[in-house]
C-alpha cells in the first residue's frame, strides 16, 4: 500500500522569490479596482514612495514600474547608457551575467570579469582595471549585490572605495533584487548611483513592481542622453506631478495597496530589526547545512560566512540527488524548494546537482526549522548520505540569538 501524502495543508514556498506573501498584504489587495483618478489611491503616493526610498537608504529618488526585475534592468540602462557607450560587469553569478546581457541588447560594450560562481570580487583587480581605463570610457559598472543563482553577497562599500581609489567618474549600480529588505543595504551611505530591485522577494508583494532608485550624479547622467524612450523615461516618474506620471499610464493598483501594507509591516518591524531577523534565520539554516555536509556529497557553494547572503542560500548535492530531494518534500511534504538556477556544469546540463533555499521576506524561527525538518526528512527517506546533527544546531542558534520578548522587555 502506498503511504499517505503529508503534503496537504498549507504549502510553504521556500525558494529564492517570489517569497511568502502576508496574508495582510494578500488582503489589502482583495478589493475592488479604485479610482486612478482621485481619492486614496492618489492621495498615498508620496508616502508610499517615501516609505520605499526609506527601506533603500536613499534622500534621492525613485521611479516605480510595471515589470519585474528585467525591466528594472533596462530602465536602468536606458536612462545612463547611449548605444556604443562600454559597462563593466564583475559577474559572480547568472545574474551579473544577465544584466551585462540587457546592457548589451541596448547597443552598450560590454566588458565582463567573470569571477565564477564560489567567490565574491575581487576589488583589487576592478580598481586595477579602472585605472588602465585612463579615457574614461566606462560609464558604469554594474553590480549584483546578491547574485541570488550563487548566493553570493558582494561587499557594494567596498566597490565604490575601489572606483574612488582608481579615481574613476563611472557610476556604480547596484542590483539588490534579492537582497532590498534582507540584507543591509544603503544606498546613499554607500555611494550607489543607481539601484534596482523588484516587489517579490524582500518587499513581500507578489510579483509586478520593479524600482530604480538613483542620485543626482545619475540624473545628470540621464540629461547628458540625447534621448530615453517614452515609457523607460525615469524623469516623469521621479518626478511626477500627476498620478498618471508615476506609471506612464494607468497604475498596477492592487500592487500599490499591497506595497503599502508590506512597507507599513517593514517599518512597523524597523529596518535594522528586519535585517537582524534574516541573519539570525541564516545563520540556522547555515549551521543545519554545515552539519550535514560532514558526510557525504552535501556542501554550501559559499564556503565563507561573511560572503554569503541573508537571504538566500544555495547549495550542492550530487546529481541527481538535489532533484530528487526536491521533487520528494514538494509532493510528500507540501515544501518547494528551488532549483539551481544558472549552476549548469559539463557533463550535467540541468541543475540536478544543486538547489537552493529562499529564506527572505515573511519568515520567522519556526518557517526555517519546518524547512530544515522537511529537508532531513526527505534526505532519510532517500537515503542521501548527509551528516547527523542538524536540527539541533539550526535550533541552537535560534535559541541563543539574543532577542528580547515582549513579556521580558516589560518586566526589565
Amino acid at each position: 500500500m502506498k503511504p499517505p501524502s503529508l503534503a496537504h495543508g498549507r504549502s510553504y514556498l521556500a525558494i529564492p522569490g517570489p517569497s511568502v506573501i502576508p496574508d495582510v498584504v494578500l488582503q489589502s489587495m482583495h478589493r475592488a479596482a479604485p479610482n486612478i483618478y482621485a481619492g486614496e489611491l492618489v492621495n498615498m503616493m508620496p508616502g508610499l514612495t517615501a516609505d520605499l526610498k526609506r527601506v533603500a537608504g536613499t534622500k534621492h529618488h525613485v521611479a516605480m514600474y510595471t515589470g519585474n526585475g528585467h525591466a528594472a534592468w533596462e530602465a536602468s540602462l536606458a536612462n545612463i547608457l547611449a548605444p556604443g557607450d562600454k559597462v563593466l560587469v564583475p559577474a559572480t553569478g547568472r545574474f551579473g551575467v544577465g544584466w551585462g546581457e540587457t546592457a548589451a541588447s541596448l547597443g552598450a560594450e560590454v566588458e565582463t570579469i567573470d569571477f565564477g560562481k564560489r567567490s565574491p570580487m575581487d576589488m583589487g583587480r576592478i580598481e586595477e582595471l579602472l585605472r588602465a581605463d585612463r579615457a574614461h570610457q566606462i560609464k558604469a559598472v554594474l553590480a549584483v549585490h546578491v547574485d541570488t543563482s550563487t548566493s553570493i553577497r558582494n561587499d557594494i562599500a567596498a566597490l565604490r572605495r575601489a572606483i574612488d581609489a582608481a579615481g574613476h567618474p563611472a557610476l556604480l549600480m547596484a542590483d539588490c533584487i534579492a537582497s532590498l529588505g534582507c540584507d543591509r543595504f544603503e544606498m546613499d551611505a554607500w555611494g550607489v548611483d543607481v539601484m534596482v530591485s523588484g516587489c517579490q522577494k524582500g518587499l513581500m508583494v507578489p510579483p509586478g513592481m520593479s524600482f530604480v532608485f538613483f542620485n543626482d550624479r545619475a540624473e545628470a547622467a540621464r540629461a547628458r542622453l540625447p534621448r530615453v524612450s517614452w515609457y523607460w523615461n525615469w524623469t516623469p516618474r521621479a518626478h511626477a506631478e500627476e498620478f498618471f506620471q508615476y506609471h506612464a499610464g494607468t497604475a498596477p493598483t492592487h500592487h500599490l495597496y499591497g506595497l503599502r501594507t508590506a512597507l507599513d509591516l517593514i517599518h512597523a518591524e524597523g529596518i535594522e530589526n528586519v535585517w537582524s531577523r534574516h541573519a539570525v534565520l541564516a545563520r540556522a539554516v547555515w549551521a543545519a547545512c554545515e552539519a550535514w555536509s560532514t558526510v557525504g556529497s552535501f556542501a554550501m557553494n559559499v564556503s565563507d560566512p561573511a560572503h554569503r547572503s541573508n537571504a538566500v542560500t544555495s547549495l550542492r548535492l550530487q546529481s541527481p540527488d538535489a532533484t530528487a530531494l526536491r521533487d520528494w518534500v514538494e509532493s510528500q511534504l507540501g515544501l518547494t524548494l528551488g532549483i539551481g538556477l544558472g549552476m549548469a556544469t559539463p557533463g550535467d546540463p540541468a541543475w540536478h546537482g544543486f538547489f537552493r533555499l529562499g529564506h527572505m521576506g515573511h519568515v520567522n524561527g519556526q518557517m526555517i526549522m519546518g524547512m530544515l525538518g522537511g529537508i532531513e526528512a526527505g534526505m532519510q527517506a532517500l537515503k542521501i548520505a548527509h551528516g547527523p546533527g542538524a536540527l539541533d544546531a539550526a535550533a541552537t542558534q535560534i535559541a541563543q540569538a539574543q532577542v528580547v520578548s515582549p513579556a521580558r522587555s516589560q518586566s526589565a
